[in-house]
């Protein structure tokens, strides 16, 4: 089997990506097989729509900073009839109540997103169609090194017995 993005030929057909361009090969039999057609693959997500815990928290403090809105044109009315300020202490505490616990539920609330299940047909595995273009330098440009004319390291006894005819 031949790489069908830059013609490398492969060692067996049960490889995966090709080994010079990384280009992906799992569908390619296949897709042969077909007649160049592409293979159809068949994907179903379901998302679960159940809400994070921090936005329940911001939404119930949303639900209390309207009631408090709500109420505060009432108590005014019966604040005015009595000619006492006293009754409007009730919305403004539900306000700030609302406003506390808001800012808890950002601050303090988990985060965590609906879980995605995604599940895919027996025909299709989706893979993704190549792998991250190469990076390093090919082998035949690199200077090859051998090691062999390396120069070895002095050895222990030889520095003490350096010292020894010194003296």
């Amino acid at each position: 089997m031949y790489c069908p993005n830059c013609g490398q030929q492969q060692i067996s057909g049960e490889m995966r990506f090709c080994s010079r361009c990384g280009q992906a090969l799992s569908g390619l039999a296949e897709w042969l097989a077909g007649g160049g057609l592409p293979a159809q693959h068949k994907v179903e997500v379901h998302v679960s729509t159940t809400p994070s815990p921090r936005r329940k928290g911001m939404r119930r403090a949303a639900k209390l900073m309207f009631f408090s809105g709500v109420l505060f044109p009432v108590f005014i009315v019966i604040s005015l009839a009595i000619d006492e300020g006293g009754p409007l202490i009730i919305p403004v505490l539900l306000f700030f109540i609302s406003l506390v616990m808001m800012l808890y539920a950002r601050l303090f609330g988990d985060k965590t997103t609906s879980h995605v299940a995604q599940t895919t047909t027996l025909n299709s595995a989706p893979t993704p169609s190549s792998l991250p273009p190469a990076t390093s330098i090919p082998i035949n440009s690199r200077q090859q090194v051998r090691t062999n004319e390396l120069a070895q390291p002095p050895s222990v006894t030889e520095h003490t017995t350096r010292l020894l005819d010194n003296e």
